[in-house]
């Protein structure tokens, strides 16, 4: 009798354990679906990273129209530093986030953010840096360039983002020539 009560209790233990096969099948499933939740916050942070490189452009675009209407005397600036400086006693047309992210190092949410000389033939300066009202560096000219282009293309983003004067934003899967050519497709 003691001998046949140990071998219920020998099997009632055995019978509430999980098989290695069970718990390996688990596992797996585990792994399979951690896979595609890494996947899905990857696209979703590429997703995040060039709506923020759309605003960047926006306001890049909107601190050009106030530098050449109160500093430039029409012209806009050449380059993230000119419009980082604000007038004597005044506010500057960019945030400080903006005025290093033209360098890989100081990216702006994965995008480099890069204003510069349009390269379009009927460019020509407007005033020179030294009659500017914020001290720039560069004489204010008639057209600009900004260009947003992913630190690393396909993993901080997979678009460039251009935009000049015309204040519209551009896109494409390389970058965004300048100047800006007639046909590439625009965000809206």
């Amino acid at each position: 009798m003691l001998l046949s009560s140990r071998k219920n209790r020998t099997r009632r233990c055995d019978d509430r354990g999980f098989t290695l096969i069970e718990i390996l099948v688990v596992v797996a499933v585990i792994g399979v679906l951690a896979a595609i939740a890494i996947i899905s916050l990857a696209r979703a942070r590429q997703s995040g990273n060039e709506a923020s490189a759309i605003g960047s452009v926006r306001a890049i675009t909107s601190g050009q129209a106030a530098y050449a209407s109160s500093c430039g005397s029409g012209g806009y600036a050449q380059s993230n530093a000119d419009l980082a400086k604000g007038p004597a006693g005044g506010a500057p047309f960019i945030s400080p986030d903006l005025e290093k992210a033209d360098v890989a190092a100081t990216a702006k949410s994965g995008y480099t953010i890069d204003v510069s000389d349009n390269a379009d033939p009927d460019n020509k300066d407007v005033r020179p840096a030294a009659e500017t009202c914020n001290g720039s560096v560069g004489n204010s000219r008639a057209m600009y360039y900004v260009g947003a282009d992913p630190v690393s293309r396909g993993a901080t983003g997979t678009r460039s983002f251009g935009s000049d004067r015309r204040g519209t934003i551009y896109y494409d899967l390389a970058n965004v020539p300048n100047p800006i050519p007639d046909g590439l497709d625009f965000v809206q």
